[in-house]
C-alpha cells in the first residue's frame, strides 16, 4: 500500500513541474502578444535566433520560478532527470495545441505557439530549476 502512495506522490510531483512550466509559458505568450506590435518588422526573424531567444527567456522564467518556488516539487533525483527530458516535450505539445486552437480561431500566432519553441522554453526553464533548485 505504501508503494502505491509513493508512485502517486511521484506522479503528482512531475505534474506540478509540468503545470508550473505551462503557466510560465502562457504568461510569456501573453507578454509577447502585448508587446509585439511596437517591435514588428517586415522581415521574419531568423528561426535560430528566435530559438536562442526562447532558451534565454525560459532560463529567465526558471530563475523567476525559483524565487517563488525555491524547493523543487520532485524529490527523487532520477525523476528530476526524467522531468528534464519529458516535461518540455509535453509543454511543447500543449503549446502547439494552443497554437492550433488559435489558428482555428483566426488569431495571430507567435512562435511560442509552436512545438519547438515551446519545448525550448520549457527545457531551459526545467534545466535552471534542476541545476539551482533545492
Amino acid at each position: 500500500m505504501e508503494i502505491i502512495g509513493e508512485v502517486f506522490f511521484a506522479l503528482f510531483e512531475v505534474l506540478a513541474e509540468l503545470v508550473l512550466q505551462i503557466v510560465f509559458e502562457i504568461l510569456a505568450e501573453l507578454g509577447f502578444r502585448s508587446i509585439r506590435e511596437p517591435f514588428r518588422r517586415p522581415e521574419p526573424l531568423d528561426p535560430w535566433l528566435a530559438g536562442l531567444g526562447y532558451l534565454i527567456l525560459g532560463a529567465v522564467a526558471g530563475t523567476l520560478s525559483l524565487w517563488v518556488f525555491p524547493v523543487l516539487f520532485i524529490k527523487l533525483k532520477w525523476l528530476r532527470v526524467a522531468n528534464l527530458l519529458l516535461t518540455p516535450r509535453a509543454a511543447g505539445g500543449l503549446m502547439a495545441a494552443l497554437g492550433a486552437w488559435r489558428r482555428r480561431m483566426d488569431q495571430e500566432l507567435v512562435r511560442l505557439d509552436r512545438f519547438t519553441y515551446g519545448c525550448l522554453f520549457a527545457f531551459a526553464m526545467a534545466l535552471v530549476r534542476l541545476l539551482w533548485g533545492k
